[in-house]
């Protein structure tokens, strides 16, 4: 089963001139691999984006409407050394 797709695509000038430097200076093999470095970028990004929205911004929503749920820096920090001790 063939696990890629082949695409015609069009870049403006400039887009397409990093592309081609990238290529030139060693840093990618090919424009291919220019091109999906940058959608997996890109794909980072919207994970990123959809955390903030679905868990940080009410997690700060909830907080902001009860302070009480608050806890300090080294609470944090001892939880997160139990975590760590408990993996290992």
């Amino acid at each position: 089963m063939r696990t890629t797709q082949q695409f015609s695509i069009t870049l403006p000038n400039d887009i397409a001139d990093v592309v081609q430097a990238k290529v030139q200076a060693g840093e990618y093999a090919s424009e291919s691999e220019v091109i999906c470095d940058g959608l997996r970028v890109l794909m980072a990004r919207d994970r990123a984006e959809s955390w903030l929205r679905k868990q940080v911004g009410p997690a700060y929503d909830a907080l902001r409407a009860d302070p009480s749920r608050a806890v300090t820096v080294e609470d944090v920090r001892a939880r997160l050394t139990a975590e760590h001790t408990k993996a290992q």
